[in-house]
């Protein structure tokens, strides 16, 4: 009964909640993205869903942060999140990670799981997070949003990384930061939507992902557009000639908050 409308999706039924159910996802950030993405995946049925993130909850992430609540501020975002998830679905086994992803830790971490979910909001861990699973042949989806603007892209071994599309990282001064401008919190949620889409798709084995892709929206005027990619054979992890062979975790982290 719980996933009676799955079932009666053509190409998805109980072979498909059955993928499901025998899955590993692992979302990296329980902030914003990583809110409506801990929420449909676990009402979705996905087996196991690990979640890694060393925030605490704080008053401003309630605008846009919505697996928690007011009573939650202080709160570990991994606790937070957790027990929500875990009332949503009591048959979801969720593995709380409080810990943010370094290079130290990066591919223990991801090691167990199916599929990552890039939730973070610094260009230095979305940078990590490419290369650790690039490195590790894993398939992940990574999105972020700044404003009234958000970008979202798939990646699978064999198709366009991150990397591939921007070698390198902006200049910590030329960053535009959800705490410096801003964020519409409802663009958040569009945008985390679409990666636990994209998750699904690739555990069920339905659809068209977003590989060699990237999707860009501007809230403001509505507008989806796609740009498409090729896997850049001179991309310095995943091309022909591959110069990183190792994990190297940028600097400069200009959204992160540590606890303490």
């Amino acid at each position: 009964m719980r996933y009676s409308r799955h079932l009666l999706l053509e190409g998805f039924g109980k072979e498909g909640q059955e993928k499901l159910q025998n899955s590993k996802v692992l979302l990296i950030g329980a902030g914003g993205l990583g809110s409506p993405n801990a929420l449909y995946l676990a009402a979705a049925g996905v087996g196991t869903i690990g979640i890694a993130d060393a925030d605490v909850v704080s008053l401003s992430n309630l605008q846009r942060q919505v697996i928690h609540f007011t009573e939650d501020v202080n709160k570990p975002k991994v606790e937070s999140a957790a027990e929500k998830m875990r009332r949503i679905n009591p048959d979801v086994n969720v593995i709380t990670h409080d810990c943010f992803i370094t290079e130290d830790n990066a591919l223990k971490v991801i090691a167990d799981y199916d599929f990552i979910i890039d939730c973070t909001d610094s260009f230095a861990s979305k940078y990590l997070v490419n290369d650790a699973c690039v490195l590790a042949g894993k398939p992940f989806c990574a999105g972020g949003v700044v404003k009234y603007g958000a970008q979202v892209m798939t990646h699978v071994p064999g198709s366009a990384c991150y990397r591939c599309i921007f070698p390198e990282p902006p200049a910590e001064n030329a960053v535009e930061t959800c705490s410096t401008v801003g964020v519409l919190g409802s663009v958040v949620g569009i945008m985390g939507s679409i990666q636990a889409t994209e998750a699904i798709k690739y555990l069920v084995g339905i659809g068209e992902l977003l590989t060699d892709k990237l999707l860009m929206v501007d809230a403001l005027g509505m507008n989806f557009q796609t740009l498409h990619f090729g896997k850049n054979g001179e991309c310095p992890i995943c091309g022909e000639h591959p110069t990183i062979n190792e994990l190297k975790e940028y600097s400069f982290q200009p959204c992160r908050v540590r606890k303490g």
